[in-house]
């Protein structure tokens, strides 16, 4: 009987993009960009990812628009930057692996300074509790014809991004940003015909994705995270998400990515194993803000042990629901894993930690059967992504041999 972990390491097709394999390097924010340019360091650390024979990697936050970022030191799609991302891409290829971006935008939860004087705008006013050490305590409404200047932008990005040399763009639909804080009836109060009901709450998410299809044309691959559940009272689940899959997969999108939680209430639901919060606490500048975030601890950092493939059972019903491709993330660290997921019939698999941890993961694991990653999931490289130099493994921190590429 042939092992199904040998699918996973065969070629196979993206829309119009072969990959080597069905491993994608995962968009986790490098925070290695400064003032809203590509630096040495991400070019050297996609392409390090390349080398390790990933199929596919993912730049991570690509914005929409300047205002789409959560902070200044974030990458926003414009003719500024072309030269560089021209760069990272042409030297990730070069390793035989693909490049995707992460297409997205902050909505309402934004410390980005070049807001000052306005409000971030998403679905419904509110608080921002992202900004509030940072003179951006509140967030505005958009209004109907703002919303449809929004959908413009992704679109344009989209075009942007395809005549730079992308191979793929992931659309962000999750984790509670700006389009994730139109699905969830947590964050999206309207009463027009962008609230309320799944059908209307999924509305903005649908024009942005016809958007971007019309912008980067038939057969080029198109991928959408999605949070199967925020992991809040009041929150989408995993039956409002078969029904998001769904109609994602009628708007003519490639891969449904099947992820869970917000960055913003529930980021454990992701993440899984250690606590987040003592290196963001190490990492935080402002005195009011780690107080808060001391005082709010428990509640905002929930307790979820790592177990392998956390997210199997909600994501193997989205793979029943829909005949799209699917792509599992979430706790693949070893071919036992790699190898339940290809019986399962998931098409791809995200890898982020373990990538970081071991960026040959890809090779070794095609060649070594009993291949397990060595990730604790102490989850402080996720707790840099402000530090500077950015994101890294603190348990084996010379994998990348980061520097500043010839």
């Amino acid at each position: 009987m042939t092992d199904p972990l040998n699918r996973c390491f065969a070629p196979a097709q993206l829309g119009s993009r072969s990959l080597r394999n069905r491993l994608i390097k995962s968009a986790t924010f490098e925070g290695k960009c400064l003032n809203g340019v590509p630096t040495p360091e991400l070019v050297r650390l996609h392409e390090r990812i390349g080398e390790g024979g990933v199929g596919m990697t993912t730049l991570a936050y690509c914005a929409a628009e300047a205002d789409g970022r959560i902070h200044e030191n974030m990458l926003y799609m414009h003719e500024g930057i072309r030269g560089p991302l021209e760069e990272l891409i042409r030297r990730v290829r070069a390793t035989g692996a693909l490049v995707s971006g992460q297409l997205g935008h902050c909505g309402n939860f934004s410390k980005n300074r070049a807001f000052q004087g306005r409000r971030p705008l998403g679905p419904s006013a509110g608080i921002n509790p992202l900004g509030l050490t940072y003179g951006l305590p509140f967030a505005g409404a958009l209004s109907k014809s703002q919303i449809r200047r929004r959908v413009e932008v992704f679109g344009q990005a989209a075009a942007f991004m395809k005549s730079v040399g992308f191979d793929a763009i992931e659309i962000h639909f999750g984790h509670g940003y700006g389009i994730s804080q139109f699905l969830s009836p947590r964050t999206n109060r309207r009463t027009d015909e962008y609230g309320g009901s799944l059908e209307n709450r999924m509305r903005f998410g649908l024009e942005c994705l016809a958007a971007v299809r019309e912008a980067v044309g038939d057969g080029f691959p198109l991928l959408g995270k999605i949070s199967m559940m925020d992991g809040v009272r009041g929150g989408i689940g995993v039956e409002d998400a078969l029904e998001i899959a769904a109609a994602l997969e009628r708007e003519s999108l490639d891969l449904v990515v099947c992820s869970g939680g917000t960055s913003s209430m529930n980021p454990m639901l992701l993440f899984r194993g250690d606590s987040l919060l003592p290196g963001l606490l190490e990492q935080e500048k402002s005195a009011l803000m780690r107080l808060g975030m001391k005082l709010s601890g428990k509640r905002m950092f929930r307790e979820y042990p790592f177990e392998e493939t956390y997210f199997f059972d909600a994501a193997r019903r989205i793979r029943d629901r829909v005949k799209c491709g699917v792509c599992y993330v979430g706790g693949a660290n070893s071919n036992d894993s790699l190898r339940k997921l290809m019986s399962a019939g998931f098409d791809f698999v995200q890898l982020g930690r373990p990538l970081l941890y071991d960026p040959d993961m890809p090779k070794r694991a095609a060649s070594e059967i009993g291949y397990a990653n060595g990730c604790s999931h102490c989850n402080r490289c996720a707790t840099l992504i402000d530090a500077p130099g950015g994101i890294q493994c603190v348990e084996r921190p010379k994998n990348f041999e980061l520097g500043t590429p010839d």
